[in-house]
């Protein structure tokens, strides 16, 4: 355990702190048992590591992954033993899902060790939602997002600048992005998030990050989807097809019956596996309304999870107003309820529609819509209903 000990605090003094992503100030830490969400590459370990430095008693506090050659020969449960033993107060592990039986351990360890916390993240958020039967009653989930406009700014320029809740952006649009329009060229960062800015490793190399994006897609396929679902070989391959076909449509309105001939499985396998992939993290679906929504409900558009997975699956050969509607969606995912609108492109918490398009979009769609905006591209600042869409990059 000494060594483990002694390799945590090596990482926790270089973790970097002059980028903090937005869920370390929102983890409620009275909780003992917390789990976090995410898709691969988001910034889990990372994260982890922030919350050490800025929250936790160092001295009292060990990170490891559970990928440790540490674990070849030891039990998490009996390190969790020696280390509360030693005074031991916060366990953050990290990849839990490449340790056997990880829920059920962690499950005996906060029921055994009252007085430790636990914060745990698996690179497989699939993993993650299998366990939650062992572990509902006792683990608080949250979810951490990709990298968001604002925060990949911040990875960009070094400026800090704070976000703003959805219906601050509603009232204050045009103070709010004049001031930010002031500060840089807004328009080019936000044509280079849309293609390469979304996880926080496009820093580590820019040159290589669409192939790493793209093995990042492989990972999640051939090995989360697979450890968790059991699917046939086959199978899998044909769901690279479906995420390439999803990423060069206009946006994609999926013909289940046609789609399962096409792809080679059953209609009932089909909805299935859209799901799966839903909760791996690399689509979105959506409905003109999510009541009774079931297992086996096909969904009435469907989109990747965001702009960057388009570029690396479909390459150029992607549509600028798939890219617009897959930005927007990314962005309210998790904060507010989103669904198809009626009479435009999206419904936001039931109140708020939105049409989606570039700086010649029209009123036309929504003239006699109550609460109705224009989320337009290619403009820096909007007037009245119509907002920049850029400006929802701000809201986390």
């Amino acid at each position: 355990m000494e060594n483990l000990l002694l390799e945590f605090q090596i990482k926790v003094t270089r973790v970097s702190m002059d980028i903090q992503r937005y869920l370390v100030k929102q983890i409620d830490f009275k909780n003992r048992l917390i789990a976090i969400k995410g898709a691969r590459g988001s910034g889990k370990t990372t994260l982890l590591l922030q919350i050490a430095k800025l929250h936790l008693p160092l001295k009292s506090t060990l990170y490891v992954s559970l990928d440790h050659v540490y674990f070849y020969e030891h039990k998490l449960y009996d390190l969790a033993k020696q280390f509360t033993q030693f005074g031991g107060t916060h366990l953050l592990l990290d990849e839990v899902h490449k340790y056997p039986n990880w829920s059920r351990e962690i499950k005996l360890i906060y029921d055994n060790f009252p007085e430790l916390s636990i914060i745990f993240t698996s690179s497989s958020m699939l993993e993650i939602y299998k366990a939650e039967s062992d572990l509902s009653r006792r683990a608080v989930s949250y979810f951490l997002k990709e990298l968001s406009f604002r925060e990949f700014i911040h990875f960009e320029t070094q400026q800090q600048l704070n976000s703003y809740s959805f219906l601050e952006i509603l009232e204050n649009h045009q103070e709010i992005a004049s001031m930010l329009s002031s500060k840089m060229k807004i328009l080019p960062l936000f044509e280079k998030y849309l293609k390469s800015g979304v996880y926080p490793y496009y820093k580590e190399n820019e040159v290589a990050y669409i192939q790493k994006l793209q093995n990042t897609i492989n990972l999640i396929i051939e090995i989360d989807i697979n450890a968790v679902e059991d699917v046939q070989y086959d199978t899998l391959v044909k769901l690279k097809r479906l995420l390439i076909t999803i990423a060069s449509s206009v946006p994609f309105t999926p013909n289940i019956t046609k789609l399962s001939e096409k792809i080679g499985v059953s209609r009932n396998m089909l909805v299935q596996s859209i799901k799966i992939l839903e909760r791996a993290g690399l689509v979105n679906e959506l409905y003109k309304d999510n009541s009774g929504i079931g297992v086996l409900t096909k969904p009435e558009k469907l989109y990747l999870n965001n702009s960057n997975l388009m570029y690396a699956l479909a390459k150029e050969n992607v549509n600028i107003g798939n890219i617009r509607e897959t930005f927007f969606i990314n962005q309210f995912r998790g904060l507010h309820e989103i669904n198809l609108s009626p009479t435009a492109d999206f419904l936001i918490d039931k109140t708020y529609t939105f049409e989606i398009g570039g700086k010649n979009k029209t009123k036309k769609q929504i003239v006699n819509t109550e609460n109705a905006f224009i989320a337009k591209d290619h403009i820096e600042i909007g007037f009245g209903n119509i907002i920049p869409v850029w400006l929802f990059g701000f809201m986390f």
